[in-house]
């Protein structure tokens, strides 16, 4: 893939309401399931620093191994995602659906962010489509997670 062909990635909130052009981000790999890009921190965390990211663009999820400075793996965050591809720009906008799964290496899982999915449907930020979405995705992917077969969304980017 040369330069020219490299796509933009955005990554778009609605709460608080911002789309940010990824522009440090470096795509790895590219194909027509997955996208899988490495990253620092936009702004410097003492948590964690950089990471990998999988997008899975026909199961509307993004799995990043966030690390820390010691380059110890913290946790694999599941972000809940809709996307879009503008060919024209030649740009992925991902859309954050609010809703997001953490699973730490000792099994431990943790859902956040549920409210605010409940809070932009009543604002008028997202429709109920993209409830039914985020909330259908989040249910298999917590299926996934509970039935110990989360490794199918980390093998892709574990070795990395």
């Amino acid at each position: 893939m040369n330069e020219k062909n490299i796509p933009k990635i955005y990554r778009r909130r609605f709460i608080p309401d911002e789309k940010i052009l990824l522009k440090d981000d470096i795509i790895i790999e590219i194909n027509d399931d997955i996208i899988i890009t490495k990253w620092e921190v936009i702004k410097k965390r003492s948590d964690f620093s950089h990471g990998i990211s999988c997008y899975f663009l026909n199961e509307n999820i993004k799995v990043s191994k966030f690390i820390d400075n010691n380059e110890n793996i913290l946790y694999w965050y599941c972000d809940i995602i809709d996307w879009e591809y503008d060919a024209e720009d030649n740009a992925y906008v991902f859309n954050d659906l609010l809703i997001d799964v953490i699973v730490y290496e000792n099994g431990f899982v943790k859902v956040v962010d549920i409210g605010e999915i409940s809070t932009a449907l009543e604002k008028g930020y997202i429709n109920t489509e993209l409830v039914k979405k985020a909330l259908n995705t989040v249910d298999s992917l917590l299926n996934i997670v509970y039935d110990g077969k989360f490794d199918i969304y980390k093998k892709y980017i574990s070795d990395i």
